[in-house]
């Protein structure tokens, strides 16, 4: 079992940037995941990162955006998002999994955190 505790969500303007951290209660071996939910819509994949850091993804709406890293010895995941747009407001979660290699689909992930809310206003 792992436990997820995402941080650093708040309000800030288009344009800006804000860095996301999750800690897990275990990170040995894990691939690491950011997803988002905005009102009414399904979840959505944001960026994955393999256990080394070898492998990273991103979704496409995020590309030279959003960057996602982790530093094992902290046990922790961030994501460093730039240029921030009003339609990047939703709940952001992270998530982990032993399957395959930084998998981008939310079937593929075990574990979630409770997520923290990032809300762009324009």
């Amino acid at each position: 079992q792992v436990q997820l505790v995402e941080s650093g969500g708040g309000l800030v303007q288009a344009g800006g940037s804000l860095r996301l951290s999750c800690t897990a209660s275990t990170f040995n071996n894990y691939n690491m995941g950011w997803f988002r939910q905005a009102p009414g819509k399904e979840r959505e994949f944001v960026a994955a990162i393999s256990w080394s850091g070898g492998r990273k993804y991103d979704a496409d709406t995020v590309k030279g955006r959003f960057a996602i890293s982790r530093d094992n010895a902290k046990n922790t995941v961030y994501l460093q998002m730039n240029n921030l747009k009003p339609e990047d407001t939703a709940i952001y979660s992270c998530a982990a999994t032993f399957r395959g290699v930084a998998p981008t689909t939310v079937s593929q992930y075990d574990y979630w955190g409770q997520g923290t809310q990032v809300t762009v206003s324009s």
